[in-house]
C-alpha cells in the first residue's frame, strides 16, 4: 500500500532504526543525542539560540503545552480559525477558561489581513495563535503579513507549523515568532509520536504558567539543560529523529527539503488540472494538495485504497487531500492520480 497521508513513505534506513537495540535514556550518550537533536531542530527552524522541547505526544500535546504554559501567562489570545486545527486553538483556550477572541476564516480562504489588523487593534490581544498551514483545507497563511502586524501592535506570535515545517519556507527569527510547534510525522517524515515546541531566545527568563504537570515548560526546560526529558521518552523515535535530521542536513538542509516537497506538489497539481479537479486553497501549502473530485465521492478514499493507495478524506463532501511528504516519484504520483480518476468513474 502506498501512503499519501502523513507521514508518507518513510525512508527504509529510517524505519530500520526502530528495529535496533533500545538504549537506556538516562545516560551521557543519550543526553548528547538529545542535545544534538535540539541544535539541529533549532537550526532548521531558524530559531537561533532558542530552545526545543520534545514531548512524547501528538501535535495537539504541543498545542496544549503552549496554551497552559504561555498563553495562560500572557493574557488574552486572538485565534485565527481557518479550519479544524485553528479551531483546536480555540477549543484549548475554552477548555482552560482563558480569555480569547476568534477570527473565523472561510474554508480554504486566505485571511482578510486588513480585518485582522483591525481586530488586533480593537481587541488588544497579548498573543496571536495561528496555523502556518491549515492542514484541513490546504490553505497557507502569509506569515510575513501576520508578523508585520504583530510587530506593529506588539503582539506575541505563536505559530502551528506542524504541517508546514520543511515543506514551506520557515524562519522563526526572521518572522519574529516567539513560539512554534511541529511534530514528527509531517515534514520530519518519521513515525508519529513526538511533538516539538520551539521557543525563541526572546523568551529567555519568561515566567511560565504551570497549569499542567506532564507538559510543564519549567520542568522540561530544566531537564533539557542536561539533555534529558522529565519522563520516559519514546526512545526509538528520538533515534529515528536523530537519523532523519542527519539525513536532511546531508541532503542540503531545510531549503533543499522545501524545494523537493514543492516540486512534488506542483507536479501533482498539474495532474489535478489535467483531470479537472478543483484546488480551492487561495494559496496552497507545499505540504498537501486539497482538491475536489466531482460527483458522489463519499467512498472515494476507500475505493482508492482498494487500488493500493491511501489518501486523506475530509468532512467536506467530495474534498480529498494528498500529502507530499516522504518518498514520491513522478511515476508514483501519476499512478496515484490515475487510481483516483478510475475510482471516481465507478462512484
Amino acid at each position: 500500500m502506498k501512503s499519501y497521508v502523513f507521514p508518507g513513505e518513510i525512508e527504509p534506513e529510517i524505519l530500520a532504526v526502530a528495529a535496533g537495540e533500545i538504549p537506556y535514556m538516562r545516560t551521557a550518550d543519550f543526553s548528547q543525542r538529545v542535545k544534538a537533536i535540539e541544535a539541529s531542530l533549532l537550526s532548521l527552524a531558524g530559531c537561533r539560540g532558542g530552545k526545543a522541547i520534545i514531548y512524547t505526544a501528538s501535535g495537539t500535546g504541543a498545542m496544549d503545552a503552549v496554551v497552559t504554559n504561555y498563553v495562560a501567562a500572557r493574557g488574552k489570545a486572538l485565534v485565527v480559525d481557518g479550519g479544524s486545527f485553528g479551531h483546536r486553538w480555540a477549543e484549548l483556550c475554552r477548555y482552560y477558561d482563558l480569555p480569547h477572541v476568534v477570527m473565523p476564516v472561510g474554508f480554504a480562504a486566505d485571511i482578510d489581513y486588513t480585518l485582522l489588523d483591525s481586530i488586533v487593534e480593537r481587541e488588544r490581544p497579548a498573543v496571536l495563535l495561528i496555523q502556518h498551514h491549515e492542514t484541513s483545507t490546504g490553505q497557507r497563511f502569509d506569515l510575513h503579513r501576520v508578523s508585520a502586524l504583530c510587530r506593529r501592535h506588539r503582539v506575541s506570535l505563536v505559530v502551528d507549523a506542524i504541517s508546514s515545517f520543511l515543506a514551506d519556507p520557515f524562519d522563526m527569527d526572521a518572522l519574529g515568532i516567539d513560539i512554534a510547534i511541529t511534530s514528527s510525522q509531517k515534514g520530519l517524515n518519521i513515525q508519529p509520536g513526538l511533538a516539538i515546541v520551539l521557543i525563541s531566545k526572546n523568551l529567555d527568563g519568561f515566567q511560565w504558567q504551570r497549569r499542567g504537570y506532564y507538559f510543564d515548560f519549567t520542568d522540561n526546560l530544566r531537564n533539557l539543560t542536561r539533555g534529558q526529558t522529565p519522563y520516559s521518552p519514546a526512545t526509538m523515535l528520538f533515534l529515528q529523529l536523530e537519523a532523519r535530521l542527519r539525513q536532511i542536513e546531508a541532503d542540503g538542509g531545510a531549503q533543499a527539503a522545501v524545494s523537493r516537497v514543492a516540486r512534488r506538489a506542483e507536479f501533482f497539481r498539474t495532474l489535478c488540472r489535467h483531470y479537472g479537479w478543483r484546488i480551492p486553497a487561495v494559496t496552497p501549502s507545499n505540504a498537501i494538495t486539497g482538491f475536489f473530485v466531482g460527483g458522489n465521492n463519499g467512498n472515494l478514499a476507500a475505493k482508492v485504497a482498494q487500488r493500493g493507495f491511501y489518501i486523506m478524506p475530509n468532512a467536506t463532501p467530495g474534498f480529498f487531500r494528498v500529502s507530499h511528504m516522504g518518498l514520491q516519484s513522478d511515476d508514483d504520483l501519476r499512478d496515484l492520480a490515475e487510481a483516483i480518476h478510475l475510482s471516481s468513474l465507478s462512484e
